[in-house]
């Protein structure tokens, strides 16, 4: 292995920090690295060509009052695959926001579960506004270039995909900002986004060319503010929602922002064509849903697949203290969370539900060439009980309704499962999945490389890290040959 240290950032945190979410497997990490010809037991397939992306929170100083899993800096990994070798990258995302605190050695803006007039700075970013824009949550690749975002509505920032150097802002993005979870639609390399605010219409719906040009942006008026955290899309139409967990509006107007399920409110589907300004509104039993695994077309029918919660707002534990009251949020077991689907008539304006898996998953990935397609395959994660900690991984078979696991090993914890679809395949699993670990026994990290089809066989590859990493969520894939310079020999490889 290959390895140099080339950069660290400035930590406040304490060394005797107790808080769950910044110690353990969320111990955060302030070194940057660079490493090449990366240790490998097993074999890493000679077709696996391309990078696999995570962001993840990974906080540099403690909070103003009470810090909150999401508030952490962004921080992006790369791995990335040629010729049966494979090179780490990671780096922070260098915001406006992180500069700042970097400078000034301290927190300065608010967190999630901090009321924002307790911020240092007047300015800030964010759906409530006064908030640091970490561009934590998210990561796609769009034209040639990584974005990561926000899920609170932010700047997105662009980096290199290989390098992970922070290259920018996203020119065209409006001016609430852009939430987590952009869709890269890579049939027509269009980008499909939302942003959301706590000022009237409440919600903006756009679309970005594949020249990184921004084509529509349209308002999406609602009732009042809402907290949408992700979308679906289909090849003709964009899925918004309105969903009846939301701020509570007493509170705001009280400069407070905790969110309340609304029982007796519907869940509400927005449906635009791509390019359309016409939403068209479908209501469903109330939940929430935090994550969409696909949607496509079917006759006269829209199909849209997610993560069903069947208790948005568990109980509060009362007596078992503040950590424990506010990361409930965070338990899929308590929240219910399950594969579901929703049919949408768009001639009868019906809807029809339907349970897809009676097991607790999330965070579901599919073949990324068949997003808004038909799709029969996701591959989503487990969690360990009672903690925001990925166990395993579970292949969902939405044709049979088969499932298959794959158990990480006790104390090892797994990051959002992106699958990388062999070159020139004709099956939809015929391909490898790919995730990070963060592995308590041996104080290790390692990449997994899965055979899609083939998930209980465990991984065919493990590649070393050369730091145990934090803990973290969301990835994607990107093929080689969507990125500039990948076989021209000018990336940095």
């Amino acid at each position: 292995m290959d390895v140099e240290i080339v950069g660290r950032a400035l930590s406040t945190l304490p060394e005797d920090d107790d808080h769950p979410y910044r110690t353990g497997p969320w111990r955060p990490q302030t070194t940057e690295w660079r490493a090449d010809d990366l240790e490998v037991t097993g074999e890493i397939p000679a077709d696996l060509e391309g990078v696999y992306l995570r962001n993840t929170e990974n906080p540099v100083h403690p909070a103003i009052s009470l810090y909150h899993p999401f508030d952490g800096d962004g921080m992006i990994h790369v791995v990335g695959f040629r010729d049966g070798k494979a090179f780490y990258r990671n780096r922070f995302v260098r915001t406006d926001g992180f500069a700042a605190e970097q400078e000034a050695g301290k927190a300065l803006w608010a967190g999630i579960a901090e009321r924002p007039a307790l911020s240092l700075r007047a300015d800030g970013w964010g759906a409530r506004t006064r908030m640091k824009d970490a561009s934590s949550t998210d990561i796609v690749v769009h034209a040639g270039q990584a974005l990561s975002s926000f899920w609170q509505c932010g700047d997105l920032y662009r980096l290199d995909p290989l390098t992970l150097e922070t290259i920018g802002k996203s020119p065209w993005a409006p001016d609430w900002g852009v939430s987590a979870h952009t869709k890269v639609d890579d049939r027509t390399g269009e980008l499909l986004f939302f942003s959301y605010a706590t000022e009237a219409p409440y919600l903006r719906y756009g679309v970005v060319g594949p020249d990184n040009r921004l084509k529509h942006l349209t308002d999406v008026p609602l009732p009042g503010p809402r907290l949408p955290h992700d979308m679906a899309f289909t090849e003709n139409y964009a899925i918004l929602n309105d969903f009846p967990l939301f701020w509570d509006p007493a509170l705001i107007a009280r400069g407070k922002y905790a969110s309340r399920f609304h029982r007796d409110l519907p869940s509400r589907f927005g449906v635009v064509p791509r390019y359309g300004t016409e939403v068209r509104w479908f209501e469903a039993d109330p939940t929430y849903v935090l994550h969409f695994a696909n949607a496509y077309e079917d006759g006269d029918e829209i199909v849209i697949d997610g993560f069903h919660q069947g208790c948005p707002e568990p109980a509060d534990p009362r007596g078992e203290g503040v950590y424990q009251r506010m990361f409930r949020f965070l338990a899929l077991e308590r929240m219910e969370t399950r594969l579901h689907r929703w049919r949408l008539n768009l001639v009868t304006g019906q809807v029809k539900e339907e349970r897809l898996s009676e097991r607790f998953t999330e965070f579901g990935m599919i073949n990324p060439n068949l997003g808004g397609q038909p799709y029969r395959y996701t591959y989503a994660a487990t969690q360990r009980p009672g903690w925001f900690l990925f166990d395993g991984i579970v292949k969902h078979d939405l044709h049979t309704g088969s499932e298959e696991r794959y158990a990480l090993p006790e104390g090892v914890y797994g990051s959002e499962t992106a699958m990388a679809p062999r070159p020139g395949a004709t099956a939809e699993d015929d391909g490898y999945l790919v995730t990070l670990t963060t592995d308590m026994n041996a104080d290790r990290s390692e990449c997994l490389v899965f055979d899609a089809g083939r998930l209980t066989d465990g991984p065919i590859a493990r590649v070393r890290l050369p730091e145990r990493i934090s803990s973290g969520t969301h990835a994607t894939w990107a093929a080689g040959s969507a990125l500039p310079g990948w076989h021209d020999g000018t990336s940095m490889l």
